[in-house]
């Protein structure tokens, strides 16, 4: 009884001391430093001017929202597509993260798009003023349409946000102008295990991939011109180290630490028995 009365005491210490020890070691792999969890840290009052919004230009395989009117509305109707002239975007709607289907006029690989009584408009490369111009052009020339009103819109603008956010996602832009930030914020925001000051866009141009990496932790996204995203925008948030380290820690601990305790746990009670 004596042997008994002396090792339980000790047994329940070591399991205490363990187990203080297994706390102390989660909460250290959790850490994080919370200077690069905050945007824009040393942001002073005032104001600031974003750069420029460039106008979108027309790429292949865009979805096209042509619609037509003129003072003549039975001759109008023939070069509005079925669903196209009546969707319910406008300018003043605002950026979901939705994939709605949507009918318009497709730009083919070679960057055409087929209208009625125009036939082969080539649309690729050029904004959408410049493609209503040439398209009103045309109908006046041809004398099928006097004064028409032609409206071109994207169907398809959409950015897509990946890693280190609460819901990875495509959004989808009605209003054809969205920020980095909205999107990040569309996105759910950015997890505690982001890594602020390496954000990720990768971006269409010309044929090209472009990558730029920019720092949220500084206010150099304000004169960027990734400030505001293009349609078919990729942003990728890293995870940072303190992620990647308890990750590694804990797959590789966790079951040691368990298997420990759990043979702790048996040599203790047959002790005590």
């Amino acid at each position: 009884m004596g042997y008994r009365n002396i090792t339980q005491p000790l047994v329940w210490r070591a399991l205490h001391s363990f187990c203080l020890l297994l706390l102390i070691l989660f909460s250290i792999t959790s850490c994080t430093n919370t200077k690069r969890a905050v945007y824009f840290s040393g942001q002073q009052t005032g104001s600031f001017q974003p750069p420029a919004m460039e106008k979108p230009v027309i790429q292949n395989n865009d979805l096209l929202n042509i619609t037509v009117s003129s003072l003549n509305p039975e001759a109008s109707a023939v070069f509005n597509q079925p669903g196209g002239a009546n969707n319910n975007n406008n300018s003043n709607s605002q950026p979901t993260a939705t994939t709605t289907p949507a009918n318009g006029y497709l730009v083919d690989g070679e960057g055409n798009i087929q209208f009625p009584f125009l036939g082969t408009i080539k649309a690729s490369g050029m904004t959408k003023d410049e493609l209503k111009d040439k398209l009103t052009k045309s109908l006046v020339d041809k004398k099928l349409l006097v004064d028409p009103i032609i409206t071109v819109r994207f169907l398809n603008f959409k950015v897509t946000v990946l890693g280190e956010v609460a819901h990875p996602t495509v959004v989808t832009v009605p209003s054809e102008s969205i920020t980095l930030l909205e999107a990040l914020g569309l996105a759910g925001d950015l997890t505690i295990y982001a890594q602020r000051d390496n954000v990720l866009v990768i971006r269409d141009e010309n044929g090209k991939k472009l990558t730029h990496r920019l720092n949220l932790n500084s206010t150099e996204l304000f004169s960027s011109p990734y400030y505001y995203l293009k349609s078919n925008d990729v942003v990728y948030v890293e995870p940072n180290k303190a992620k990647v380290a308890s990750t590694s820690r804990t797959n590789t601990w966790l079951p040691i630490l368990f298997s420990a305790l759990s043979l702790g746990v048996i040599v203790a009670d047959r002790i005590i028995k």
